[in-house]
């Protein structure tokens, strides 16, 4: 309706401007969509933080990684192949190859969580490798403690740290066939 009556006025008024008792307005060259809401930057971070509800009933066993192999890994008796994070109660597969594919978007699953994450346990493979010290600064603004580990270590590590109750994650990745 706005649009209708901009359109019919501008077509009796001047080509420059509309005269409306005695304030002179700026012609409309174009009609622009009216919005209710703009986002702004503080209602964006609203929207960054992914929830996890659990729906189990027992949240207290937790995720117990049993064994590993060249393949994947056995997580509280799912079998998971290739890389992994473990996110209790989830287990997902993760799409890192070895440690140099470990990046700030890699592990962007393990700080956008709530609740958040205490201890993040990252296997790389059979030795542990050092990671890019970048990556290493940016989980700790984010609050998140990182243990660099080689797998079978990583794997003890994080059961303990899941046994004594603390909020663990880990990002595995399986160790190579030993020759």
């Amino acid at each position: 309706m706005a649009a209708a009556s901009c359109a019919r006025l501008l077509s009796a008024g001047s080509v420059h401007g509309l005269r409306l008792g005695s304030r002179l307005l700026p012609a409309l060259s174009r009609v622009c969509p009216v919005r209710g809401h703009r986002l702004g930057p503080a209602d964006d971070e609203l929207y960054q933080r992914t929830t996890v509800t659990l729906m189990q009933k027992n949240a207290a066993a937790g995720a117990v990684i049993y064994s590993y192999s060249p393949r994947g890994f056995n997580i509280s008796g799912n079998t998971v192949l290739g890389p992994c994070a473990v996110l209790p109660p989830s287990i997902l597969q993760w799409n890192v190859g070895c440690h140099t594919d470990i990046t700030v978007e890699s592990l962007s699953l393990f700080y956008l969580l709530e609740p958040r994450v205490e201890v993040l346990v990252l296997g790389t493979g059979a030795r542990t490798e050092r990671l890019d010290p970048s990556v290493l600064r940016f989980l700790k603004t984010k609050g998140i403690a990182v243990e660099v580990q080689d797998t079978p270590n990583a794997c003890a590590t994080f059961n303990f740290l899941s046994s004594e109750g603390r909020l663990a994650a880990a990002g595995l990745i399986p160790p190579p066939a030993s020759e």
